[in-house]
Protein backbone atom coordinates (compact mmCIF):
# COMPACT_ATOMS: atom_id res chain seq x y z
CA UNK A 1 0.00 0.00 0.00
CA UNK A 2 1.16 3.67 -0.82
CA UNK A 3 0.91 6.19 1.85
CA UNK A 4 -1.71 7.75 0.27
CA UNK A 5 -3.44 5.14 0.47
CA UNK A 6 -2.56 4.41 4.03
CA UNK A 7 -3.92 7.86 4.94
CA UNK A 8 -7.10 7.10 2.83
CA UNK A 9 -8.21 4.13 4.50
CA UNK A 10 -7.06 5.33 8.03
CA UNK A 11 -9.51 8.86 7.24
CA UNK A 12 -12.28 6.10 5.95
CA UNK A 13 -12.56 4.56 8.94
CA UNK A 14 -11.58 7.11 11.70
CA UNK A 15 -15.55 7.35 12.87
CA UNK A 16 -17.82 4.36 12.94
CA UNK A 17 -19.12 3.74 9.38
CA UNK A 18 -22.05 1.04 8.05
CA UNK A 19 -19.70 -1.34 6.11
CA UNK A 20 -20.43 -3.81 3.44
CA UNK A 21 -17.61 -6.16 2.48
CA UNK A 22 -17.31 -8.90 -0.28
CA UNK A 23 -15.95 -11.84 -1.65
CA UNK A 24 -16.25 -12.90 -5.33
CA UNK A 25 -19.04 -15.66 -6.59
CA UNK A 26 -18.13 -19.45 -5.20
CA UNK A 27 -16.15 -18.35 -2.38
CA UNK A 28 -13.24 -19.94 -1.50
CA UNK A 29 -11.14 -20.75 1.67
CA UNK A 30 -9.89 -17.21 1.25
CA UNK A 31 -12.29 -15.46 0.04
CA UNK A 32 -14.44 -16.00 3.50
CA UNK A 33 -11.33 -15.99 5.56
CA UNK A 34 -10.18 -12.72 4.22
CA UNK A 35 -13.79 -11.34 4.77
CA UNK A 36 -14.38 -12.89 7.96
CA UNK A 37 -11.43 -11.41 9.49
CA UNK A 38 -11.77 -8.28 8.11
CA UNK A 39 -15.40 -8.02 9.57
CA UNK A 40 -14.38 -9.71 13.42
CA UNK A 41 -11.83 -6.87 13.55
CA UNK A 42 -13.75 -3.93 12.20
CA UNK A 43 -16.60 -4.61 14.53
CA UNK A 44 -14.22 -4.45 17.04
CA UNK A 45 -13.78 -0.55 16.16
CA UNK A 46 -17.25 0.02 16.29
CA UNK A 47 -18.53 -0.11 12.65
CA UNK A 48 -21.68 -1.61 11.66
CA UNK A 49 -20.16 -4.55 9.13
CA UNK A 50 -22.40 -6.83 6.89
CA UNK A 51 -20.71 -9.50 4.88
CA UNK A 52 -22.67 -10.55 1.53
CA UNK A 53 -21.59 -13.32 -0.51
CA UNK A 54 -22.84 -13.70 -3.70
CA UNK A 55 -23.76 -17.30 -2.95
CA UNK A 56 -22.89 -19.76 -0.68
CA UNK A 57 -19.82 -21.44 -0.37
CA UNK A 58 -18.52 -25.05 1.06
CA UNK A 59 -19.33 -27.10 4.15
CA UNK A 60 -16.02 -27.49 5.31
CA UNK A 61 -15.79 -23.97 5.60
CA UNK A 62 -18.91 -23.75 7.91
CA UNK A 63 -17.28 -23.78 11.40
CA UNK A 64 -15.35 -20.62 10.47
CA UNK A 65 -15.74 -17.87 13.16
CA UNK A 66 -19.07 -15.73 12.95
CA UNK A 67 -19.54 -17.64 9.41
CA UNK A 68 -23.58 -17.85 10.95
CA UNK A 69 -23.33 -13.84 10.25
CA UNK A 70 -22.82 -13.95 6.80
CA UNK A 71 -25.74 -13.21 4.47
CA UNK A 72 -26.02 -15.03 1.25
CA UNK A 73 -27.17 -12.73 -2.11
CA UNK A 74 -29.12 -15.29 -4.06
CA UNK A 75 -31.02 -16.21 -0.83
CA UNK A 76 -32.05 -12.66 0.86
CA UNK A 77 -31.45 -10.31 -2.26
CA UNK A 78 -34.04 -7.44 -1.17
CA UNK A 79 -32.35 -7.17 2.09
CA UNK A 80 -29.07 -7.55 0.49
CA UNK A 81 -29.71 -4.52 -1.96
CA UNK A 82 -30.86 -1.99 1.13
CA UNK A 83 -27.64 -2.77 2.95
CA UNK A 84 -25.26 -2.14 -0.40
CA UNK A 85 -27.02 1.14 -1.25
CA UNK A 86 -27.24 2.15 2.51
CA UNK A 87 -23.39 1.18 2.76
CA UNK A 88 -20.60 4.37 3.49
CA UNK A 89 -17.74 1.91 2.24
CA UNK A 90 -17.65 -1.13 0.89
CA UNK A 91 -14.90 -3.87 0.66
CA UNK A 92 -14.45 -5.90 -2.05
CA UNK A 93 -11.95 -9.00 -0.72
CA UNK A 94 -10.60 -11.73 -3.56
CA UNK A 95 -11.15 -10.35 -6.43
CA UNK A 96 -10.58 -7.10 -8.85
CA UNK A 97 -13.80 -7.17 -11.40
CA UNK A 98 -17.14 -6.51 -10.28
CA UNK A 99 -18.73 -8.87 -12.55
CA UNK A 100 -16.88 -11.88 -10.05
CA UNK A 101 -19.59 -11.21 -7.65
CA UNK A 102 -22.60 -12.69 -10.37
CA UNK A 103 -25.62 -11.31 -9.57
CA UNK A 104 -24.66 -8.72 -7.14
CA UNK A 105 -23.00 -6.71 -9.85
CA UNK A 106 -25.54 -4.25 -10.51
CA UNK A 107 -26.46 -3.68 -6.89
CA UNK A 108 -22.53 -3.23 -6.28
CA UNK A 109 -22.39 -1.02 -9.71
CA UNK A 110 -25.38 1.13 -8.74
CA UNK A 111 -23.18 1.39 -4.98
CA UNK A 112 -22.56 5.00 -3.91
CA UNK A 113 -20.08 3.94 -1.47
CA UNK A 114 -16.53 4.30 -1.06
CA UNK A 115 -15.10 0.97 -2.48
CA UNK A 116 -11.52 -0.69 -1.22
CA UNK A 117 -10.28 -3.29 -3.27
CA UNK A 118 -7.89 -6.23 -1.49
CA UNK A 119 -6.83 -8.93 -4.02
CA UNK A 120 -4.08 -10.73 -5.42
CA UNK A 121 -5.40 -11.59 -9.21
CA UNK A 122 -3.91 -9.64 -12.08
CA UNK A 123 -5.16 -7.09 -13.91
CA UNK A 124 -7.15 -5.19 -11.49
CA UNK A 125 -10.28 -2.95 -13.19
CA UNK A 126 -10.54 0.63 -11.50
CA UNK A 127 -13.58 0.96 -9.28
CA UNK A 128 -12.37 1.56 -5.97
CA UNK A 129 -10.87 4.78 -4.10
CA UNK A 130 -8.29 2.56 -2.61
CA UNK A 131 -6.81 -0.21 -4.85
CA UNK A 132 -4.52 -2.72 -2.50
CA UNK A 133 -3.32 -5.19 -5.27
CA UNK A 134 -0.29 -7.37 -4.96
CA UNK A 135 0.33 -10.49 -7.73
CA UNK A 136 2.98 -11.92 -5.96
CA UNK A 137 1.21 -12.41 -2.77
CA UNK A 138 0.34 -15.70 -2.37
CA UNK A 139 -3.37 -15.17 -0.67
CA UNK A 140 -5.82 -11.95 -0.31
CA UNK A 141 -5.36 -12.89 3.23
CA UNK A 142 -2.14 -12.52 3.48
CA UNK A 143 -2.86 -8.96 2.32
CA UNK A 144 -5.23 -8.76 4.77
CA UNK A 145 -2.92 -9.25 7.28
CA UNK A 146 -0.44 -6.49 5.85
CA UNK A 147 -3.95 -4.10 5.80
CA UNK A 148 -3.95 -4.27 9.17
CA UNK A 149 -0.36 -4.19 9.38
CA UNK A 150 0.00 -0.93 7.38
CA UNK A 151 -3.23 1.20 9.42
CA UNK A 152 -1.64 -0.27 12.55
CA UNK A 153 -4.18 -3.00 13.41
CA UNK A 154 -2.36 -5.92 14.34
CA UNK A 155 -2.99 -5.41 18.11
CA UNK A 156 -6.70 -5.94 17.21
CA UNK A 157 -5.93 -9.57 15.60
CA UNK A 158 -8.27 -11.88 17.99
CA UNK A 159 -7.60 -15.83 17.68
CA UNK A 160 -10.84 -15.22 15.78
CA UNK A 161 -9.30 -13.03 12.99
CA UNK A 162 -5.89 -15.23 13.24
CA UNK A 163 -8.39 -18.68 12.61
CA UNK A 164 -9.92 -16.70 9.69
CA UNK A 165 -6.44 -15.12 8.16
CA UNK A 166 -4.91 -18.69 8.96
CA UNK A 167 -7.57 -20.43 7.13
CA UNK A 168 -7.42 -18.47 4.14
CA UNK A 169 -3.77 -18.79 3.29
CA UNK A 170 -3.28 -22.76 4.02
CA UNK A 171 -6.13 -23.19 1.66
CA UNK A 172 -4.81 -20.62 -0.90
CA UNK A 173 -1.17 -22.39 -0.65
CA UNK A 174 -2.00 -25.77 -0.92
CA UNK A 175 -0.97 -25.78 2.41
CA UNK A 176 2.30 -23.79 1.43
CA UNK A 177 3.55 -26.14 -1.08
CA UNK A 178 3.05 -22.88 -3.81
CA UNK A 179 6.21 -21.20 -5.09
CA UNK A 180 4.41 -17.84 -3.80
CA UNK A 181 4.65 -19.25 -0.32
CA UNK A 182 7.65 -16.84 0.85
CA UNK A 183 9.29 -16.42 4.09
CA UNK A 184 7.52 -13.72 4.69
CA UNK A 185 4.05 -15.77 4.51
CA UNK A 186 5.66 -18.09 7.50
CA UNK A 187 6.61 -15.13 9.37
CA UNK A 188 2.92 -13.76 8.92
CA UNK A 189 1.66 -17.65 9.55
CA UNK A 190 4.39 -17.66 13.10
CA UNK A 191 2.58 -14.40 14.11
CA UNK A 192 -1.39 -15.41 13.41
CA UNK A 193 -0.51 -18.75 16.02
CA UNK A 194 0.96 -16.59 18.29
CA UNK A 195 -2.20 -14.34 18.15
CA UNK A 196 -4.46 -17.86 18.91
CA UNK A 197 -4.64 -19.67 15.34
CA UNK A 198 -4.93 -23.56 16.22
CA UNK A 199 -3.28 -24.98 13.07
CA UNK A 200 -3.75 -28.25 13.43
CA UNK A 201 -7.54 -27.78 13.86
CA UNK A 202 -7.67 -25.95 11.43
CA UNK A 203 -6.31 -28.92 9.18
CA UNK A 204 -8.60 -31.12 10.27
CA UNK A 205 -11.55 -28.95 10.14
CA UNK A 206 -10.64 -28.24 6.47
CA UNK A 207 -9.06 -31.52 5.57
CA UNK A 208 -10.80 -34.38 7.68
CA UNK A 209 -14.34 -33.68 7.12
CA UNK A 210 -15.12 -35.24 4.20
CA UNK A 211 -18.12 -37.50 3.15
CA UNK A 212 -18.51 -41.05 1.75
CA UNK A 213 -20.20 -39.48 -0.89
CA UNK A 214 -17.42 -37.07 -1.52
CA UNK A 215 -14.71 -39.64 -1.38
CA UNK A 216 -16.63 -42.24 -3.67
CA UNK A 217 -17.08 -39.43 -6.21
CA UNK A 218 -12.76 -39.01 -5.61
CA UNK A 219 -12.60 -42.45 -6.82
CA UNK A 220 -14.79 -42.26 -9.71
CA UNK A 221 -12.72 -38.67 -11.08
CA UNK A 222 -9.68 -40.58 -10.60
CA UNK A 223 -11.01 -43.32 -13.22
CA UNK A 224 -11.97 -40.90 -15.64
CA UNK A 225 -8.32 -39.05 -15.05
CA UNK A 226 -6.72 -38.96 -18.65
CA UNK A 227 -2.74 -38.50 -19.62
CA UNK A 228 -1.57 -36.65 -22.55
CA UNK A 229 1.65 -38.24 -21.96
CA UNK A 230 3.70 -36.30 -24.67
CA UNK A 231 2.29 -32.41 -23.90
CA UNK A 232 2.85 -33.64 -19.80
CA UNK A 233 -0.63 -32.83 -19.26
CA UNK A 234 -3.34 -34.52 -17.59
CA UNK A 235 -7.29 -33.70 -17.18
CA UNK A 236 -10.26 -35.07 -15.11
CA UNK A 237 -13.62 -35.21 -16.66
CA UNK A 238 -17.20 -34.97 -14.18
CA UNK A 239 -20.43 -35.73 -15.99
CA UNK A 240 -23.60 -34.21 -14.74
CA UNK A 241 -25.05 -37.68 -14.08
CA UNK A 242 -21.78 -38.92 -11.89
CA UNK A 243 -22.02 -35.41 -9.93
CA UNK A 244 -25.82 -36.43 -9.33
CA UNK A 245 -25.45 -39.98 -8.42
CA UNK A 246 -22.48 -39.34 -5.56
CA UNK A 247 -25.07 -36.26 -4.26
CA UNK A 248 -22.78 -33.70 -5.10
CA UNK A 249 -22.64 -30.27 -2.64
CA UNK A 250 -20.84 -27.51 -3.44
CA UNK A 251 -16.97 -27.67 -2.02
CA UNK A 252 -17.21 -31.79 -3.22
CA UNK A 253 -14.89 -31.66 -5.98
CA UNK A 254 -12.15 -28.72 -3.88
CA UNK A 255 -8.61 -29.79 -5.21
CA UNK A 256 -9.11 -32.39 -7.09
CA UNK A 257 -7.51 -31.30 -10.16
CA UNK A 258 -4.22 -31.13 -7.79
CA UNK A 259 -4.26 -35.26 -8.24
CA UNK A 260 -3.48 -34.86 -12.16
CA UNK A 261 -0.70 -32.12 -11.38
CA UNK A 262 0.69 -35.22 -8.79
CA UNK A 263 1.65 -37.40 -11.21
CA UNK A 264 5.40 -37.66 -12.17
CA UNK A 265 6.62 -35.82 -15.50
CA UNK A 266 3.09 -33.58 -15.56
CA UNK A 267 3.03 -29.94 -15.59
CA UNK A 268 -0.31 -28.88 -16.91
CA UNK A 269 -3.50 -30.53 -14.92
CA UNK A 270 -7.31 -29.11 -15.52
CA UNK A 271 -10.63 -31.13 -14.37
CA UNK A 272 -13.31 -30.42 -16.51
CA UNK A 273 -17.21 -30.16 -14.47
CA UNK A 274 -20.57 -30.35 -15.78
CA UNK A 275 -23.03 -27.89 -14.57
CA UNK A 276 -26.14 -28.42 -16.27
CA UNK A 277 -28.38 -25.87 -14.32
CA UNK A 278 -26.25 -23.15 -15.34
CA UNK A 279 -25.61 -25.20 -18.85
CA UNK A 280 -21.71 -24.63 -18.90
CA UNK A 281 -18.74 -26.47 -17.94
CA UNK A 282 -16.78 -25.37 -14.94
CA UNK A 283 -13.01 -25.72 -15.56
CA UNK A 284 -9.86 -25.35 -13.07
CA UNK A 285 -6.59 -25.12 -14.48
CA UNK A 286 -3.53 -25.58 -12.73
CA UNK A 287 0.35 -26.00 -13.59
CA UNK A 288 4.11 -25.75 -12.39
CA UNK A 289 6.79 -24.17 -13.19
CA UNK A 290 6.71 -20.73 -15.79
CA UNK A 291 3.54 -22.43 -17.46
CA UNK A 292 0.84 -19.72 -17.23
CA UNK A 293 -2.49 -21.19 -16.71
CA UNK A 294 -3.69 -17.58 -15.92
CA UNK A 295 -3.33 -16.60 -20.11
CA UNK A 296 -4.38 -19.93 -21.15
CA UNK A 297 -7.85 -19.53 -19.28
CA UNK A 298 -8.10 -16.01 -20.41
CA UNK A 299 -7.31 -16.91 -23.97
CA UNK A 300 -9.72 -19.81 -24.40
CA UNK A 301 -12.36 -19.92 -21.49
CA UNK A 302 -13.58 -16.68 -20.54
CA UNK A 303 -11.52 -16.85 -16.79
CA UNK A 304 -8.19 -16.49 -15.54
CA UNK A 305 -6.72 -16.18 -11.54
CA UNK A 306 -2.50 -16.84 -11.29
CA UNK A 307 0.34 -17.99 -13.17
CA UNK A 308 -0.05 -21.43 -11.57
CA UNK A 309 -3.53 -21.45 -10.75
CA UNK A 310 -6.21 -20.34 -12.79
CA UNK A 311 -10.14 -21.27 -13.50
CA UNK A 312 -12.98 -20.78 -16.61
CA UNK A 313 -16.12 -21.65 -18.33
CA UNK A 314 -17.21 -23.57 -21.49
CA UNK A 315 -20.59 -22.57 -22.86
CA UNK A 316 -20.06 -25.66 -24.80
CA UNK A 317 -20.91 -29.65 -24.39
CA UNK A 318 -18.95 -31.42 -21.79
CA UNK A 319 -17.21 -33.55 -24.58
CA UNK A 320 -16.63 -30.79 -27.08
CA UNK A 321 -15.23 -28.50 -24.28
CA UNK A 322 -12.42 -31.19 -23.83
CA UNK A 323 -11.95 -31.76 -27.56
CA UNK A 324 -11.40 -28.19 -27.53
CA UNK A 325 -9.12 -28.13 -25.08
CA UNK A 326 -6.69 -31.63 -26.36
CA UNK A 327 -6.69 -29.43 -30.24
CA UNK A 328 -5.28 -26.51 -28.33
CA UNK A 329 -2.24 -28.30 -26.52
CA UNK A 330 0.06 -28.94 -29.63
CA UNK A 331 -0.06 -25.01 -29.70
CA UNK A 332 1.83 -25.22 -26.76
CA UNK A 333 4.16 -28.28 -27.61
CA UNK A 334 7.36 -26.14 -26.73
CA UNK A 335 6.41 -24.95 -23.34
CA UNK A 336 4.75 -28.66 -22.07
CA UNK A 337 6.55 -30.77 -24.13
CA UNK A 338 10.60 -29.29 -23.03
Amino acid sequence: MTDKDISKVKELLAHPRKIVIVPHKGPDGDAMGSTLALKILLETLDHDVELIAPNDYPDFLKWMPYQEEVLIYEQEKSRCDELISQAEIIFTLDFNHLSRAGEMTDSLEAATADFIMIDHHQQPDDYAVVTYSDVTMCSTCQMVYHFFENIGLTDHITPQVATCLYTGIMTDTGSFRYRSTTSRTHLVLADLIEKGADNTSIHENVYDTSSYNQLQLLGVALQNLQVVEELRTAYITLSQEELDRYNYRKGDTEGFVNYGLSLSGIIFAAIFIENKAENIVKISLRSKGTFSVNDFARKYFHGGGHINAAGGRSDLPLKETVEKFISILPEYRTSLAG
